[in-house]
């Protein structure tokens, strides 16, 4: 079935798995084709969030509860985490995936408490949204964040940055690009995992390089970029986002420390891994010919 049709492929499984009361993937009794990965509970949005916006049938894992998981790290080096914004890219899959950069990025500015820095990533955040076509709600979204840091109300600019989230992927679904919509997820997994990676070093800190270890949510994007429009899944960027992924999860699969945990020389190179990944969720790489 063509990729513009009435009910692309993908749509039809989700309308499918949503008609029968499962949130993203078909039910395995239905067909033969073994279990896929799917989101860890605790990484789902708010079912009453969900529902607001009416995608019950369509859940990627929130940037917003990515980020919950890294506030038991306690205090982050965001000097040290924080980068320069760059322009959006030209890609349509790349624009997705460094907007899910850019909401973990104002997720780790909220985070800090350096709410000054979130009008250049609100600013960011509203270029890449209308780039997708999902502009109305970012300016109603951005504006509110804006407003909320001059109050510094911290839990209200989380809650507007993951509705942003909601609200994009919301948009693609209902323009049929719901390829598009699992990148912003992805994008923002991405971003926490290098700031936890590397906020696991200097110094190395065993407890916190334990809760990098979350194979069930690397195989799921493994998953889910398997099953993406080939004209999408076959671009340079998307086949090394896919090799790096496999090598993050050869790597949290044999923790080699005491009691299972990730020895320092495994969390930096996590590091290394996670600093290639962001870098191939925001800039087109370019084959050299």
């Amino acid at each position: 079935m063509a990729k513009n049709s009435i009910i692309s492929k993908p749509l039809h499984r989700i309308i499918l798995a949503g008609a029968l009361g499962v949130a993203g993937w078909p039910v395995v009794g239905l067909c033969q084709d073994p279990p896929k990965p799917t989101i860890p509970d605790e990484l789902v949005l708010d079912e009453h969030l969900r529902e607001e916006y009416g995608v019950n049938q369509f859940t990627t894992p929130s940037i917003k509860k990515l980020f919950e998981e890294l506030e038991s790290f306690g205090s982050l080096p965001y000097e040290k985490l924080k980068r320069d914004i760059p322009n959006a890219p030209r890609d349509r899959s790349l624009v997705a995936l460094s907007l899910g950069v850019l909401i973990a990025d104002g997720f780790l500015t909220v985070n800090a408490d350096e709410i000054l820095d979130l009008r250049d990533v609100g600013g960011a955040i509203l270029k890449h949204a209308k780039i997708l076509g999902s502009g109305n709600g970012a300016i109603r979204h951005v504006k509110t964040i804006l407003e909320s840091s001059a109050l510094d109300e911290l839990d209200a600019l989380k809650n507007e940055l993951s509705r942003t989230q909601v609200d994009v992927e919301k948009e693609m679904v209902l323009l049929r690009d719901v390829d598009i919509a699992h990148l912003v997820g992805l994008g923002g997994w991405v971003r926490a995992l290098q700031i936890g990676s590397h906020g696991s070093l200097d110094p190395y800190n065993p407890a916190r390089a334990q809760k990098l270890i979350r194979t069930d949510l690397v195989e799921y994007f493994q998953n889910s970029l398997s099953e993406l429009d080939p004209s999408i899944r076959d671009s340079e960027n998307i086949k090394r986002i896919s090799r790096r992924l496999d090598q993050v999860v050869e790597i949290i699969k044999a923790p080699a420390g005491p009691g299972g945990t990730l020895t320092v020389e495994q969390v930096k190179d996590l590091a290394d891994k996670s600093d290639d990944l962001v870098k191939l969720s925001t800039r087109e790489f370019k084959v050299q010919k």
